[in-house]
């Protein structure tokens, strides 16, 4: 009995360091500009999201960062988009990102 009490916390912790979202076709093309990027078409705006905790413990901050980021890359082509940036930052594991175009 004693351990699986063990094994629920190491299971938890190990899952917290996990990555879940995968690139998809096409968004690898995205370009992640930090800023709104000049001479640009603007072709919408995208909330993503991901799991920010597991069982009440928080997943590593960049991990979040970074799926989230990979999230908006893989909507960026459906919107006719190569390029998107942040319009603020994560919270709570949602963050809003706008989408453009910028190439030919």
């Amino acid at each position: 009995m004693r351990k699986s009490f063990v094994f629920v916390p190491l299971f938890v912790l190990a899952m917290g360091g996990c990555t879940w979202v995968h690139m998809a076709p096409g968004a690898s093309a995205v370009r992640v500009a930090a800023s709104a990027p000049n001479g640009c078409e603007k072709r919408g705006e995208v909330e993503v999201a991901v799991k920010h905790s597991v069982a009440f413990i928080e997943r590593n901050e960049l991990r979040v960062r970074e799926e989230l980021e990979t999230l908006a890359r893989n909507e960026a082509p459906g919107l006719g988009a190569d390029t998107i940036h942040p319009l603020g930052g994560p919270l709570r594991g949602a963050q809003r990102w706008a989408a453009w175009r910028c190439g030919g």
